[in-house]
């Protein structure tokens, strides 16, 4: 069994605005610095980080040396980055609703769905398992949600199973293979 940590990078104005970021590579909301320290359980951990800016802030401001990979990347929203949610429900109204209705395989014209971001996340898990060393992961909200879903089993229809705190780090184990179970979540970030 190998531990691994995720944690969602810092706030940015557009995480204020509740808009959807994926591949936008937005810069930390200077007006919004949480004072976040790593829980001393991860002290020894190997940190891995997405290469979009937020991430690789949040990394400075922790303190931690990651290594960036791009499997760790924000899922793509395609042509719906910069929206919101409720933007794009008022004008697609239903059809919005049928979209979200495909759970897993919702996605964004020209980006991609959850599944998508667990095919391109699973041959990380499964070399952090092969390696065997406890690691970290500075990344994204969909990232993070894609890998719950597959620790859970959620179909990411309906509520999550559990809920997850955005300045906190999220603690899972992974068998041999890579499959994450859930470990410890909401492990708080802040000081």
């Amino acid at each position: 069994m190998t531990l691994l940590a995720l944690i969602r990078h810092m706030p940015t104005a557009w995480n204020a605005a509740g808009r959807l970021q994926g591949r936008h590579d937005s810069a930390l909301d200077p007006d919004t610095e949480p004072k976040w320290r790593l829980p001393p359980e991860l002290a020894e951990f190997r940190f891995l980080s997405s290469p979009l800016d937020r991430a690789l802030t949040t990394a400075k401001r922790l303190g931690v040396t990651v290594e960036p990979d791009l499997r760790l990347t924000e899922m793509s929203w395609g042509e719906w980055e910069g929206r919101t949610l409720a933007e794009l429900r008022a004008e697609l109204g239903a059809a919005m609703g049928d979209l979200e209705a495909n759970g897993l395989d919702f996605r964004a014209p020209g980006g991609e769905s959850p599944r998508d971001v667990q095919s391109r996340v699973m041959p990380l898990l499964a070399e952090i398992a092969a390696a065997g060393r406890p690691t970290a992961a500075i990344t994204h909200k969909g990232v993070i949600r894609a890998n719950l879903a597959l620790a859970t089993d959620w179909d990411m229809l309906g509520k999550p199973p559990h809920r997850l705190s955005w300045s906190a780090a999220h603690l899972f184990r992974l068998d041999p293979a890579g499959h994450p179970a859930v470990e410890r979540l909401n492990i708080p970030l802040e000081q």
